[in-house]
């Protein structure tokens, strides 16, 4: 099985988000007993708390229940247990790469890069803003994923 670990600050946005917009491909695609996916936060500010309102009602509009997730944070595990862990933005690639065994680096990834296109390299942070912000989250995540999906199906034959 592969497994994919999305990263944020705090895990209750934009990496629950992620991991359901993830997962929901792969259940489209008959993919979701070969590729596993989770989500987890850099920080433990949340840890245990459901996603942000906001980010379970964007996804809801979009048919994804991401209700049942509960934050958590990256541990040493993670590192050995996701065969890519993918950060939502440059500051959480960062600690995600400082934290890692030198190992494991090569397996960190910014969610963005999957979506070269885009010319972007972050999903912003909509926690400080309004609905939008969640809307426009789950744009980028939807791309990523798709290019994620794609990456996944090459490399590993899927």
């Amino acid at each position: 099985m592969i497994r994919v670990l999305m990263v944020c600050m705090g895990n209750i946005c934009r990496s629950p988000s992620a991991e359901g917009v993830f997962r929901a491909l792969l259940e489209e695609a008959g993919l979701e007993t070969l590729v596993d996916v989770d989500s987890a936060g850099t920080h433990g500010f949340h840890v245990g708390r459901p996603p942000d309102p906001r980010a379970r009602e964007a996804a809801a509009r979009r048919g994804i229940d991401i209700g049942g997730l509960r934050a958590r944070q990256v541990d040493a595990y993670d590192f050995e247990a996701f065969d890519y862990i993918i950060a939502m933005d440059d500051a959480n690639y960062g600690i995600l790469i400082a934290d890692a065994p030198s190992a494991a680096r090569e397996r960190v990834h910014r969610l963005l890069d999957f979506a070269p296109g885009r010319g972007e390299s972050e999903v912003p942070d909509p926690y400080y803003g309004g609905h939008d912000g969640f809307e426009y989250v789950l744009d980028l995540v939807e791309e990523a994923a798709r290019g994620l999906l794609s990456e996944l199906r090459e490399r590993h034959r899927l």
